[in-house]
């Protein structure tokens, strides 16, 4: 009777610690919600983190999205100090005669550039962006080479520009995965202007015109980014929303409605932010380790990373998360400042999730020669 007594005991105590071990563990993580487009992709800001996925790398259509990389042109002309504001430009009639959405510019007269890219950005003016692209460039397909310039620079190996508008062409196509790099290099880069596609109206010659990303009406933390559509391309919509520090991008191509890409954003993000969290672990330039270096005018130096580390992982997994410093074993001076002398890597659950480079943050000159043959003599005895 006893021994029953005792066996039940014990398979009651472990029946409470299981249920206990059960309670703890983070809640799981569903599939990425399966949705009506071509391709869509959705990816952590700060990380990089692809969260949801479907034909990232094919090649498609953008329509107006294209206008994101136009405008991206513009800002690099404008930090570049060739071309400012309030700069006028003198609108052409080929500018003035363009079709679908215009900002309604007059042949002849003279806009600002920062009038030109608010008609690009918020009314998504085709007239507005030829002004630009003439402006700059001299001609459009000019202007288009300059844009496949810096899609290259920014890795959109992908991406072919035919033009500044995203007019339909067979050979203007370009992808989910590489239209994510421009999204993050427009964000990242320009944040003064990007202030720019969370404005809901713009009013020019007497007329009122609305964004096209009615996202921004519907979700609050969505500050952008820009609205598609081509019958070739479809509907498609490049948005962005930051809810706390975790900011999130989705690329959604070739929907069949204005609301069918509104809804297929808005599902990824809401995804996203549910069921995920991002962290910033470590600050660039930040001492995460001091190591000692032979034969140098200092003893140790300190490593660090080159850029911020940030990871995005499941809800509630944070305390689980492990750093693992692989310092160099034998680091000998001379060392210059950003020389890798090692590797940090993060892991989940002892899952690998990311690795750096660990850089030296300083420089260290070769000592002198009575550092040097101490270092030696003690290195011969170790």
């Amino acid at each position: 009777m006893k021994k029953n007594t005792i066996n039940i005991c014990y398979s009651a105590l472990i029946l409470i610690v299981y249920s206990l071990f059960v309670a703890v563990q983070a809640a799981p993580v569903p599939q990425p919600p399966k949705l009506a487009a071509k391709s869509f992709l959705l990816v952590d800001f700060n990380s990089g983190r692809v969260l949801a996925e479907k034909n990232i790398n094919k090649k498609v259509e953008p329509a107006s999205i294209t206008k994101l990389m136009t405008a991206y042109v513009v800002y690099k002309e404008i930090d570049s100090g060739r071309l400012s504001l309030d700069e006028e430009v003198t609108i052409s009639k080929k500018a003035w005669r363009m079709k679908g959405s215009k900002m309604f510019i007059e042949v002849g007269k003279k806009v600002s550039v920062e009038n030109l890219l608010k008609g690009l950005i918020i009314q998504s003016g085709n007239d507005a962006t030829v002004a630009l692209a003439e402006h700059i460039a001299g001609s459009e397909s000019t202007f288009a080479d300059y844009m496949n310039q810096y899609a290259q620079q920014l890795g959109m190996s992908d991406t072919n520009f035919v033009n500044a508008t995203g007019w339909p062409d067979k050979n203007h196509v370009t992808t989910a995965a590489d239209l994510a790099k421009l999204a993050t290099a427009v964000i990242r880069d320009f944040p003064q202007h990007y202030e720019w596609y969370k404005v809901k109206e713009f009013t020019y010659n007497g007329i009122k015109q609305y964004n096209r990303n009615k996202l921004l009406w519907r979700d609050k933390s969505v500050d952008g980014i820009k609205t598609g559509h081509t019958d070739s391309a479809g509907y498609c919509l490049v948005a962005s929303a930051k809810r706390n520090d975790m900011r999130l991008i989705s690329i959604v191509l070739g929907t069949k409605s204005e609301k069918s890409r509104e809804n297929v954003s808005q599902s990824l993000l809401s995804y996203g932010f549910r069921f995920y969290e991002s962290n910033k672990l470590y600050t660039a330039g930040e001492s995460l380790n001091s190591a000692r270096i032979w034969m140098g005018a200092s003893e140790n130096i300190n490593l660090g990373l080159a850029e911020d580390l940030y990871v995005t992982i499941p809800r509630g997994q944070y305390k689980k998360l492990d750093a693992v410093l692989d310092v160099n074993s034998n680091i000998e001076a001379p060392v210059k400042k950003a020389q890798q002398l090692g590797l940090l890597t993060i892991k989940l659950g002892g899952e690998e999730l990311i690795s750096r480079p660990l850089i030296a943050l300083t420089s260290v000159d070769e000592g002198s020669i009575w550092q040097r043959g101490k270092d030696h003599i003690i290195k011969l005895f170790q």
